[in-house]
């Protein structure tokens, strides 16, 4: 199952390994979708609102984790393309160790300061208990989805995109079945679907772990192996910090869209939480198109092949515009259809308000396809830190714009879904000059 990206065909090869990582992604979605959806049938739109906001404070609490896990990935995939066992097992230990203790401080943390985060997203009184009972069962979750992308990337950094997928197919449909017996059968409300996803996540995270034990023992490390090299600690902290802080820039931003969104009330936050959820999911292909790239560029720079990776970035950059033309077409045409999915009839304004996100967001999906390919390339040829510009840059002028345009009347709460493509486009003119001026 393993994949050897610095040999063959560019684009048979990229998207025959990038496939089994975008079904896994759309898989994963799954687990916010079948709550949103569920949800917002059965429980209501301000049941809806608080999985929603919920949702996004997850999303950035989990990006520290995988971001952590992308980085330390990156550095796999380069020793692995240079064909450096001890390395590579030493990277694997520093790096398990170190994020864990990360991911169990965090736990921690987010527990203590439930109630200050609730304070700071400006929830409405109306949904904060709602949100509390969600939040309180879903942060249990934080150490499964470490296991899980830790493993996951350590899969696929040598070129195995398959087994992830595979467990995580099972963990969606396992969530699915206990989503409805949790909130049709039981009536435990949005704990329930919490708790739902929880347990899927659990058998993910764990059933990856045991598999990675019993299959790879060539991925095992030996007990030389086990200790702590300065150099690769260095090597991973420099990967692995600056792609978390990129993903932790990226998610802090929506954080703060979503505290704004939150001033519009109940209805607004139903509307956002819906239309995110079929926004992230239409997506994901491309953003996991841009995780595979970024092994591609990585045993391609491990192996020294220069030539190979600027052929690769031509080949993506094509791939990525001809899918999100393709999406952005079907998401635009749709968008009332998919929003009725998770609303019912009489919820009408928020279902016109979703679409009205969707027909301005889809139509600038390339924007976003994009830069997921900028920050998958700097991050295999260990440039984080222009991915970390990048970001800021996006979601800089994301929360800027936001904030300026929603506060002007005639505006309203467009401005703040008009900010986003704009952000990805200058974000993509910054890294294209970037690529090009490296290249002279």
């Amino acid at each position: 199952m393993n994949c050897d990206l610095t040999e063959g065909k560019i684009v048979h090869k990229l998207l025959r390994f990038a496939f089994p990582i975008m079904v896994g992604n759309l898989l994963q979605q799954l687990y916010n979708v079948v709550d949103t959806l569920i949800v917002g049938r059965y429980l209501g739109e301000n049941a809806l609102a608080a999985v929603g906001s919920a949702y996004t404070l997850m999303v950035f609490l989990t990006s520290i984790i995988i971001g952590l896990c992308m980085g330390s990935s990156a550095f796999f995939s380069i020793q692995f393309g240079s064909r450096d066992q001890d390395r590579l097992e030493k990277g694997i230990y520093i790096a398990f160790l170190s994020i864990g203790l990360v991911t169990l401080v965090l736990n921690a943390a987010v527990y203590l300061g439930m109630g200050g985060i609730l304070i700071f997203l400006r929830v409405p009184a109306e949904v904060t208990a709602l949100m509390r009972e969600y939040l309180v069962w879903i942060f249990a979750g934080i150490v499964a989805v470490f296991l899980y992308n830790f493993v996951a990337n350590l899969l696929r950094a040598v070129g195995n995109s398959v087994v992830p997928l595979l467990f995580l197919g099972v963990s969606a449909l396992a969530n699915i079945v206990l989503d409805l017996l949790f909130i049709r059968g039981f009536h435990w409300g949005v704990g329930g679907a919490a708790i739902a996803t929880v347990i899927s996540q659990y058998l993910a995270g764990i059933g990856i772990v045991l598999y990675y034990l019993g299959k790879y023992p060539q991925l095992r490390v030996s007990g030389q192996n086990r200790c702590f090299d300065l150099q690769i600690l260095k090597e991973l902290a420099g990967l692995s910090s600056l792609t978390c802080l990129q993903q932790s820039i990226m998610n802090f931003g929506i954080l703060m869209v979503q505290g704004l969104v939150n001033s519009f009330g109940p209805v607004v936050m139903a509307a956002f939480a819906a239309a995110v959820k079929i926004d992230s999911f239409a997506y994901a292909p491309v953003q996991d198109f841009g995780n595979a790239f970024s092994t591609y560029v990585a045993q391609n720079y491990g192996a020294g092949k220069k030539e190979r990776i600027s052929r690769g970035m031509k080949d993506a950059v094509l791939s990525a515009f001809v899918f999100c033309f393709l999406i952005s077409t079907l998401v635009v045409g749709f968008a009332k259809p998919l929003m009725g999915l998770f609303l019912k009839e009489e919820s009408a304004e928020a279902i016109a308000i979703g679409a009205g996100y969707l027909h301005i967001e889809a139509a600038f999906y390339f924007g976003i396809g994009l830069l997921f390919l900028f920050y998958g390339y700097y991050r295999a040829v260990h440039k984080p830190g222009i991915s970390v510009v990048l970001t800021v840059i996006s979601l800089g002028t994301r929360v800027v714009l936001a904030y300026a345009l929603s506060s002007i009347e005639a505006v309203g709460v467009t401005g703040i879904w008009m900010s986003v493509p704009i952000g990805w486009v200058l974000a993509d003119l910054a890294g294209a000059w970037y690529y090009f001026r490296r290249r002279e």
